[in-house]
């Protein structure tokens, strides 16, 4: 099985290295010779010092796409998918927010129930997850709320960012959006031809807007439009 490991990165020079080596360095890797991975990293035209660090770590991962404008994570997410050759894909921010330790979760319901999608859930967290803003849970606990009434699932945190496919189930020339809301865009996509919907605990340690956090409280709307149009188109 090889699995399409997705990084977008704008302007994550701090961290962008350390998350690519924890990638590397999982014993999963090691442990199943049956696995194999692809990491393909795609730089959101950084401002800092993100792409030259990339440029210097060309092995720690398997390809590189350099955005010629800054067109939102979207954007990234869907030329990943383009170049992606996986059986199943998975999306890793660049920031360490998400554990790569977490990967065995999604494996484990894949060789078990050959899932068709598996999400991460901070609010069923496995040992630790930071205090969120307050306003932010609100808007998270809507659209999840949203998405399960529209969508008749269960799940407990949809804008979760660990989200792990089949990547037969996404056709990224159908993908339409370019910002944060393309999250929502592919789960309802997969989730209207898929079968299987899993979540698993994960841990995290969100960062403040200070430290760097790009989505913001106003997004909601967007996804909200997307929950919305793919339901009924």
């Amino acid at each position: 099985m090889l699995i399409s490991i997705i990084v977008p990165v704008f302007n994550e020079e701090k961290t962008i290295k350390k998350i690519l080596e924890k990638i590397n360095e999982l014993e999963i890797w090691k442990k199943n010779q049956n696995l194999s991975k692809e990491i393909i990293v795609i730089d959101d035209k950084s401002v800092d010092k993100t792409r030259r660090i990339l440029e210097e770590s060309s092995e720690l991962f398997t390809k590189l796409i350099i955005n010629e404008k800054n067109f939102g994570k979207g954007y990234s997410v869907k030329k990943g998918l383009e170049v992606s050759a996986g059986d199943y894909v998975l999306i890793q921010d660049a920031d360490e927010e998400y554990d790569p330790n977490d990967y065995v979760k999604f494996l484990e319901c894949v060789e078990k129930f050959d899932a068709d999608l598996i999400i991460g859930s901070r609010f069923i967290y496995d040992r630790y997850t930071r205090s969120h803003n307050f306003l932010n849970k609100i808007g998270n606990g809507l659209i999840t709320l949203i998405f399960n009434l529209i969508y008749n699932t269960t799940f407990t945190d949809i804008y979760c960012c660990y989200i792990f496919f089949k990547r037969k189930l996404i056709n990224p020339n159908n993908l339409k959006s370019k910002g944060f809301e393309q999250h929502a865009e592919i789960l309802s996509k997969i989730v209207k031809k898929g079968d299987k919907f899993f979540e698993v605990p994960v841990n995290y340690n969100g960062r403040t807007i200070l430290e760097g956090k790009k989505i913001r409280f106003y997004h909601i709307f967007s996804i909200l439009f997307q929950m919305i149009k793919n339901r009924v188109v």
